[in-house]
């Protein structure tokens, strides 16, 4: 295992269940991500099941008020790489320059579509539904200071079916793209930011 003071050092914000959190978490399990590491999950909910899911996997925790406390908890661990993963608050441009392309954020649809203020969660889906598309998907893109506005890093496509609702396009979306490229985008970040740490 390489030491850890020399890997990309990740932390994730979260606001509730934490699948995609369980994919991460899953992914560095497996090795598919040798050149990082998740120290800390954070959350400003501190009945975020995801708190859970990062305990059971033996990781930092921490639950925040302020993005001061947030902040000083991430420059105390010498965080490189700052994970939005079902984090539902919107970051402050003064936050945001603190880590310049170093904050990404996984989206459930194919920016720019069924996006910025109010797009989250289960309504995205709804709203991909109502407009009738016949394809969504997710994205991965870097955060800046327009809410999903930040350039685009990765997109994976997935049908949606005649019969769909929200909750089942909700499912599809999460396990055919979101689980997939969320990784696939932190492990190669990871390795971009290692090599310029070395």
């Amino acid at each position: 295992m390489p030491e850890i003071d020399s890997l990309c050092r990740i932390a994730v914000l979260v606001s509730g269940g934490g699948t995609n959190l369980q994919a991460l978490i899953e992914s560095e399990k497996r090795g598919d991500n040798p050149d990082g590491k998740i120290m800390l999950v954070a959350s400003a909910n501190p009945q975020a099941f995801a708190l859970e899911r990062a305990k059971k996997a033996d990781i930092e925790t921490f639950v925040f008020e302020t993005e001061v406390d947030l902040l000083k908890k991430l420059k105390y661990l010498d965080i490189d790489l700052i994970v939005l993963a079902g984090f539902l608050k919107i970051l402050s441009p003064e936050f945001i320059k603190e880590y310049p392309d170093r904050i990404i954020n996984v989206h459930p649809a194919l920016l720019p579509s069924f996006g910025g203020k109010g797009c989250y969660g289960i309504h995205v889906h709804e709203m991909a539904l109502d407009y009738g598309v016949k394809v969504t998907g997710a994205t991965v893109h870097y955060v800046n200071e327009v809410p999903d506005g930040g350039a685009i890093i990765a997109q994976k496509a997935v049908n949606v079916k005649h019969d769909d609702t929200a909750e089942t396009l909700q499912k599809r979306v999460m396990e055919e793209a979101e689980w997939i490229i969320l990784p696939e985008v932190v492990s190669g970040l990871s390795t971009i930011i290692r090599d310029r740490k070395e």
